[in-house]
């Protein structure tokens, strides 16, 4: 195993287990925002305990990802020294601002959001978590134009006497065309997957109070309580499925657009998507292909006609480019070389992204449909092991599919780290063996494991608390008490 091989591996995991924070974060921050606002508008005690309890839940979610995220930068350094160098100028722009503007932005104001409960004024406070929200996104967008760079670079020059690529366009690098359909396709995902996250929380808590109120005898105090906490967690199991809804379609739409433009700024990687090893028009949709061990060509394949023309030009009857043609063109371009990705991972990926989230979105639908008289049907309360299946697996599905799909977008670009500019093996440290990849590997490996066990035990621990009776305020403040956290 080479370095270049290992440091890939490192990159891979730690880059995906951050991401399983970042949709949650991103999605339920305008969520718990947009329940704080309907709080704020109809005074309902229920709608002020839905903000605390996921807020709560957000909290621990985004500690997490700020922890995680961190790593990512000192791989830069550490494993992909090269790579550093060679983009630095152009990559650094982005990110700058993404720390500078959105980060300290989300950071300040959630501060602000967390200690000032009874201290600030409602609309100021409301005002905060807004921004936090605002923070959230502003910060997918930097990163999310950083990366497109890699996928088409723009707005830059490069200077042969220092080896690498110059800043001369820092709009064309945030406009550019994979940034601008990138962007609303994973904020779209994003609150398709905290949409699913309230909606299976919400859910999990209406069973439970259900079955609670026909199996045990209960005093009307306490069957009157079961009962608002039923309503309160059928208002968010609706927002929340209502959300997955909307973002699904959003999600649907957008991604129309970005294969179009994936198929113009890398066509290897729309090609290696549906495992289209010649170029045809039109071209068919490929729903199962059965390929060689080594993905060099199809054995069976089940085929929609003419979709993928669509998918990819707009036309039904436009042109695909094949794998072997590209290939073929990449040579003349760049000399002999493998200029195709790994097919078999580019192919299922692709369709792990789309199968898992179009199932999210069926069991958005059903859980509209189950609800729509105001409650759960009983004969789901005579199902608890299926109903906690279903909750366990809902908030996963889209999320799993947001991994699938950057996991394609990253292998996909593949052999290149700045396609068409810096092959991965010329981006590796020159000077870095492969037991220091090998040390930083396991401990990171290690450490996350630590820390996945802490979220998941975290969650868990104050989903099952419910939701927290509210106090009155206090009729009087002291400014000079300690601030103590609200929750």
């Amino acid at each position: 195993m080479t370095v270049e091989t290992l440091a890939r591996w490192q990159f891979a995991i730690t880059t995906v287990y951050h991401f399983f924070f970042v949709p949650l974060t991103i999605g339920l921050s305008g969520l718990v925002a947009v329940m704080q606002t309907i709080w704020l508008r109809t005074q309902s005690d229920r709608w002020l305990q839905m903000t605390k309890f996921f807020g709560r839940l957000m909290l621990i979610n985004f500690a997490m990802g700020v922890v995680t995220g961190i790593v990512q930068e000192f791989q830069f350094g550490m494993n992909w020294s090269e790579y550093s160098r060679f983009v630095g100028d152009i990559f650094g722009a982005p990110l700058a601002l993404e720390a500078l503007v959105a980060f300290f932005l989300e950071s300040t104001f959630l501060g602000l959001w967390i200690f000032g409960w009874d201290r600030l004024p409602r609309k100021i406070h409301l005002m905060c978590i807004w921004l936090v929200a605002i923070g959230t996104t502003l910060s997918a967008y930097f990163i999310l134009a950083a990366n497109s760079f890699m996928q088409n670079p723009v707005g830059f020059t490069f200077n042969e006497a220092r080896g690498r690529a110059e800043l001369t366009d820092i709009v064309a690098v945030l406009t550019n065309p994979v940034t601008v359909v990138t962007f609303p396709h994973q904020i779209f995902a994003c609150y398709m997957t905290a949409g699913a996250f309230v909606a299976a929380v919400a859910g999990f808590w209406m069973v439970r109070d259900a079955r609670r109120a026909r199996l045990e005898s209960l005093s009307d105090a306490d069957r009157a309580k079961v009962e608002a906490n039923s309503r309160a967690f059928l208002s968010a199991m609706r927002i929340g499925a209502i959300t997955m809804m909307i973002a699904g379609i959003g999600v649907i739409i957008s991604g129309d657009f970005q294969g179009k433009v994936m198929t113009d700024v890398q066509p290897m990687k729309m090609a290696a998507a549906e495992a289209l090893y010649n170029t045809e028009q039109p071209a068919p949709f490929s729903i199962f292909t059965i390929g060689t061990l080594d993905g060099s060509a199809p054995l069976f394949s089940v085929e929609v006609p003419y979709l993928l023309s669509f998918l990819a030009t707009g036309s039904f009857t436009g042109e695909v480019q094949g794998i072997y043609q590209l290939q073929a063109a990449y040579e003349a371009t760049w000399g002999p070389g493998t200029y195709s990705p790994n097919i078999p991972l580019a192919y299922w990926t692709f369709r792990l992204m789309m199968g898992l989230g179009i199932a999210a979105l069926a069991i958005g639908a059903v859980m509209l449909w189950v609800t729509r008289k105001g409650g759960l049907p009983d004969w789901l309360t005579h199902l608890p092991r299926f109903c906690l299946g279903v909750m366990i697996a809902l908030p996963l599905l889209p999320l799993f599919a947001n991994s699938f799909g950057w996991i394609f977008t990253e292998t996909g670009r593949q052999p290149w780290v700045v396609f068409g500019l810096l092959p991965t093996a010329a981006g590796v440290s020159p000077a870095t063996s492969l037991v220091d990849v090998w040390i930083s590997l396991i401990s990171f490996t290690a450490i996350y494991g630590i820390l996945a066990v802490i979220e998941v035990r975290l969650l868990l621990l104050y989903i099952k608390k419910g939701l927290l009776p509210e106090q009155a305020p206090p009729e009087e403040v002291d400014d000079d008490a300690p601030l103590t956290f609200a929750y």
